[in-house]
């Protein structure tokens, strides 16, 4: 295993030792689990004086918890969470093992640098700043890190909001992941400040026909008809729709830019490597990821199947779902495998003035824009208990790194001093707000 480089920053040692606890979620249940990470966490915060709380209600699949006393516990509390697994990664396609946590010339590689170890160890790291100072949090903190992010918090945060929803008494308020990062908006950085996220609705297409043999005439192809589905779909140019959070991001874009926010698609491209990522929070997505079909070349089956990961913006869901009924046609049934809601809360309030404050401290002169987040964090799980979730990992990255490219992609990274960035913003926000 590589060595980590001298004078690795605490942030950095931890976020590596995270990454390389293999906890990669394959989804539908199958994932090496989160166990011996959530050890890891627990005991660093035990470490702290903390005592801390684990919840494993499927073998494996470990969530934990720690509760932070406040100087004035009269006020709600505050959540930080992160999730301990990752996404699987094809190791001969990185440039790095992607489970080493290898340090190079300041950059963290690995499974989880970008999506969220990095943000674990820098709520980790945060708290641990104010308590070795001896000092309290302003209010209580609640930290958690839950399992099974990545396939929707089924066995993870879904789990422990029904049975361990003692863990956020008092609370209103939860920090996580998907925001507060930098992009670069022209010549100019700006930070994104999570307040919203699109619903999910897993679908699953399927086509039926006759079976025979692959050297017939056969109009009857379920492989045929699905293709034929599954391009049609995601090839589908759906229209902008604007919510109150990507209306006031677009606005917010203008003033920096100076452009008219009239055309969103070419505002939205002014951010460069992020313009994907934020061009897909204006519309609903349909995205293909999966075929199933066949099990012999000379032979037509007479089933075929696609996995399609749908994302539209909150209280649209019935209406994308008719929209993709209709384009997909009456042969194809859908089937919809698994959803979870949108969210969209305002960009105004003490806490959001709290964490633009002290990004505004630690990068003066650097405005601060509100998105909706194409994806799903496990805010929404919180959200059944009446707690508004914001996206909030700040991080001051270079203006060439493709940081949203890599969420889920090859070659996560991030810089060692973006975390060290990210750790002293973290601590300043609970000492104060």
């Amino acid at each position: 295993m590589p060595e980590l480089e001298n004078d690795v920053p605490e942030v950095a040692r931890v976020a590596s030792d995270l990454i390389r606890f293999d906890t990669s979620n394959y989804g539908g249940g199958r994932s090496n689990g989160e166990r011996e990470a959530a050890e890891y966490v627990g005991a660093y915060l035990e470490g702290l004086g903390l005592a801390t709380e684990y919840y494993e209600p499927i073998a494996r699949r470990t969530n934990v918890f720690a509760r932070v006393p406040g100087r004035n516990s009269d006020k709600p509390a505050l959540i930080l969470h992160g999730h301990l697994d990752v996404v699987p990664a094809v190791a001969e396609d990185w440039s790095v093992d992607p489970f080493a946590g290898e340090i190079r010339d300041g950059i963290l590689w690995g499974r989880g640098a970008v999506d969220m170890k990095d943000m674990d160890a820098m709520i980790l790291t945060a708290v641990a700043d104010v308590l070795r100072a001896g000092e309290q949090p302003e209010r209580d903190i609640i930290v958690t890190f839950f399992a099974d992010e990545e396939n929707g918090g089924v066995e993870g945060s879904a789990l422990v909001v029904k049975d361990r929803a003692h863990w956020f008494r008092g609370a209103t308020e939860a920090i996580s992941e998907v925001g507060g990062y930098s992009i670069a908006v022209g010549d100019r950085r700006a930070y994104l400040l999570q307040v919203g996220e699109k619903a999910l609705i897993w679908i699953k297409l399927i086509a039926r026909g006759r079976a025979g043999h692959g050297s017939g005439l056969h109009p009857d192809n379920a492989v045929t008809r699905l293709a034929e589905a599954v391009a049609a779909l995601g090839r589908t140019e759906w229209p902008i729709r604007l919510t109150d959070t990507t209306a006031a991001l677009l606005n917010g874009l203008a003033d920096i830019t100076g452009d008219d926010a009239g055309d969103p698609d070419a505002l939205a491209l002014r951010t460069g490597a992020a313009s994907s990522f934020i061009r897909s929070t204006l519309r609903t997505t349909t995205n293909p990821t999966g075929l199933t079909a066949g099990y012999k070349h000379n032979v037509i089956p007479d089933r075929a199947e696609a996995l399609i990961d749908v994302r539209v913006l909150p209280g649209t869901e019935e209406a994308a779902l008719a929209d993709i009924r209709r384009i997909v046609g009456p042969d194809i049934e859908i089937e919809v495998v698994h959803t979870d809601i949108g969210l969209e809360v305002p960009f105004s309030g003490d806490l959001v003035d709290a964490m633009v404050a002290q990004l505004g401290r630690h990068d003066p002169g650097v405005p601060v824009v509100p998105y909706l987040m194409g994806g799903g964090t496990d805010n929404k799980a919180l959200a059944g208990l009446g707690i508004s979730g914001y996206g909030f990992a700040p991080l001051r990255l270079p203006a060439d790194l493709d940081f949203t490219g890599m969420f889920h992609g090859v070659d996560e990274r991030v810089p060692v001093d973006a975390l060290e960035f990210g750790r002293r913003v973290l601590a300043d926000l609970i000492r104060t707000y």
